[in-house]
């Protein structure tokens, strides 16, 4: 049975547009991060998985250790669901948010927050003063690859955190120690640049290589420098994405790594040399016209994802086996057209799509329907189904 007649087996009577995780698929990408954390513990990023079930689900198994939260709000919210280590990636200006989360003692030692910058903290320790809080915080310190010849300069990565030595660390660590309330309790490390791109070019496999050794380098640095200026020892060392947890877990100062991707595996995670791809996410939109030989149009399918504007970011049509989106149309607002290269497409038949990015998907659904095999086991919420839209 092909994977779109066990899809199509599976959902058989439910409308789509329609969201399906492959549960088989998932479960054996979850033990593959484990395998690959070798004894480091995984946080789950939950930006790439927008799904509560599938959160709780996955923390439950061995290897899997807290959440790292893309909001503070929705950090709060998972929270009280029972989520009780969450680390927010990313700095927020949200006062109203935050004052929320510091008058709640069990969010606020749940859940720690991120800075990159002096007004950030001061903003964390007007919350805390406010509500006789104290707030535990990361430094993220930027993990991108800087390399340079004579006046030529390159910036290999995201441009994410201003602080990149353990110089500007340690700096940013003392300004917070002079706030009441505030308590830096980790540092964290995302190397996009190896996490985020296919290894199987041998250009971007000499960066990864280049990007790894100045990390082993940098990380320890910056570690001892914090600890230095704060006068004593951190208890969250995070690093790594799905594509890179061999390579940040085998430095001895890293405490966590971070995944999520890696449980969907999305179409930008296709091409990885370091692991096997096991597509789990799917959605399945349904033929509603043949406007000409060659041609079909399914209703729905315009979730392109974020990032630059690339064919890289449309979703791709994967069953039946062949079809491609059209040049001029590509993923459209309410229908797609595409050319089906000798398939027989007929109105009523479901096309099965892959989303270029794994969270983002999600997003467009309020329902997620789990499948093993060619059964339909449950269907859950996904974050919107629950009412949540956090950014």
């Amino acid at each position: 049975m092909t994977l779109g007649e066990r899809l199509d087996a599976a959902t058989a009577g439910l409308p789509a547009p329609l969201a399906v995780l492959d549960l088989h698929a998932l479960e054996a990408n979850a033990t593959d991060l484990v395998r690959r954390a070798a004894g480091t513990p995984v946080r789950l990023a939950s930006k790439s998985l927008r799904v509560r079930h599938v959160l709780t689900e996955v923390l439950a198994r061995p290897g899997f250790a807290g959440v790292m939260a893309y909001s503070v709000r929705e950090a709060h919210w998972l929270v009280g669901h029972g989520v009780h280590d969450i680390l927010v990636g990313y700095p927020s200006v949200d006062t109203e948010a935050l004052d929320s989360l510091a008058v709640d003692p069990a969010a606020a030692a749940a859940v720690t927050l991120m800075v990159d910058d002096v007004a950030q903290v001061d903003l964390l320790a007007r919350a805390a003063a406010r509500r006789g809080a104290r707030l535990q915080l990361c430094l993220d310190v930027d993990a991108s690859l800087h390399l340079g010849w004579g006046p030529w300069r390159a910036h290999l990565g995201v441009r994410r955190s201003p602080v990149r030595t353990a110089q500007d660390a340690a700096q940013l660590a003392a300004q917070v120690a002079t706030r009441d309330g505030l308590h830096v309790r980790g540092v964290m490390f995302y190397e996009a640049q190896v996490a985020g791109m296919p290894d199987s070019d041998p250009l971007v496999r000499a960066v990864k290589r280049a990007s790894v050794a100045d990390l082993d380098r940098r990380r320890r640095q910056v570690v001892d420098a914090v600890q230095d200026a704060l006068g004593h020892p951190l208890a969250l060392v995070n690093s790594g994405g799905s594509g890179s947890l061999e390579t940040s877990a085998a430095d001895p100062v890293v405490t966590e790594v971070t995944a999520g991707s890696g449980l969907y595996v999305p179409t930008l995670f296709d091409h990885y040399r370091a692991f096997t791809p096991r597509p789990a996410a799917y959605f399945g939109l349904d033929v509603v016209r043949v406007p000409g030989p060659g041609y079909a149009t399914v209703f729905g399918g315009g979730y392109v994802a974020s990032g630059p504007a690339t064919r890289s970011r449309l979703p791709r049509p994967v069953e039946p086996a062949g079809l491609q989106l059209t040049g001029r149309e590509g993923a459209g607002e309410v229908q797609t057209p595409l050319r089906t290269r000798g398939q027989d497409l007929r109105v009523g038949d479901r096309v099965w799509f892959r989303h270029a990015k794994a969270g983002e998907q999600m997003e467009r659904f309020d329902t997620v329907h789990l499948v093993r095999g060619e059964h339909l086991e449950a269907s859950v919420p996904t974050y919107r189904g629950e009412g949540r839209t956090f950014g």
